[in-house]
């Protein structure tokens, strides 16, 4: 699933390409893209765009009228600019957005489809649409002690918890846990003091480190290589590779279609965490889908 260093340069580019234009037609190819029915998405067709934003996850297109049009790329959307709707067909097309200065297409790899595309009306609609998880990056150390703690769950629930933190994932959680030291499946109400610091600091570092990166990768073209799995990081999708840290070899946690890697000696003081051991503790901690947990209801 993209995330925010991923959305982040989505936006940008989209920035660059349509504000100021006018969203001319909406094609949407699949039924099952659209989860809203008020405001139409004919209201979208002739108006200008004022605006392209993140909302957690997902990319929010603001169009004269406060209207929003909202995408959720899900775990295998994803988006592509074209010169013209011309030529957009294809099965894993959902929908063409056409603009003055070309066509964004939305794609789904696979079968089942997990992408979403809702309209909302004014900033209400917008935030009804955002879980308000924290923006680590406009945050101070107090407040994400504060989110961090809310509830005791593991770390790596946590940390992809939409309601608690907004915009990380899977692939980026396991970055910031092993640049922090910390196993995925500590307690949040058990962390010392100077934990939960490392843990922000990471965060940030590892969030801001990678949107640089991205941006620079991209150097102004519409990014077309959104991936979980990328060049250069330390334990994400490194099953059985040396840690870049210590040499030992990256060691993972599955469960349904999850999974987590780690450094045990950088992040468990050398403790393998078998899968069967913690399944116990991943069914009652962990959601099964990526469904169940945008579902999830914050306490």
């Amino acid at each position: 699933m993209p995330e925010l260093p991923d959305v982040v340069v989505y936006v940008d580019a989209l920035r660059e390409r349509i504000v100021g234009g006018v969203m001319q037609r909406v094609s949407i190819r699949t039924p099952f893209l659209l989860r809203s029915i008020d405001p139409p998405v004919a209201a979208a067709h002739g108006k200008v765009v004022r605006d392209v934003r993140r909302a957690g996850k997902r990319i929010a297109i603001g169009l004269e009228g406060d209207l929003w049009l909202v995408i959720h790329l899900m775990i295998a959307g994803r988006l592509h600019w074209r010169a013209s709707a011309a030529k957009t067909g294809g099965k894993n097309v959902l929908a063409v957005f056409e603009f003055e200065s070309g066509a964004l297409v939305l794609t789904e790899a696979g079968s089942q489809r997990r992408a979403a595309l809702h309209m909302a009306a004014g900033e209400s609609g917008l935030r009804e649409l955002h879980a308000g998880g924290l923006e680590v990056l406009e945050s101070d150390q107090a407040a994400f002690a504060a989110a961090l703690t809310s509830s005791n769950h593991t770390l790596k629930r946590s940390l992809t918890d939409p309601y608690l933190f907004s915009g990380i994932g899977n692939a980026y959680s396991d970055e910031i846990l092993h640049r922090a030291r910390l196993s995925p499946v500590a307690l949040t109400q058990r962390l010392a003091g100077e934990d939960i610091a490392r843990l922000y600091q990471a965060t940030r570092e590892v969030l801001e480190e990678w949107v640089a990166r991205l941006r620079a990768e991209a150097g102004g073209r519409f990014p077309e290589k959104v991936t979980a799995f990328r060049e250069g990081m330390a334990v994400h999708g490194r099953y059985g590779q040396p840690c870049p840290r210590c040499g030992a070899r990256i060691q993972r946690i599955r469960y349904a279609s999850n999974e987590t890697n780690y450094c045990a000696p950088c992040q468990t003081r050398g403790k393998l965490l078998a899968d069967r051991a913690l399944s116990r503790l991943l069914r009652q901690d962990w959601p099964r889908t990526l469904e169940e947990m945008e579902a999830l209801k914050k306490r």
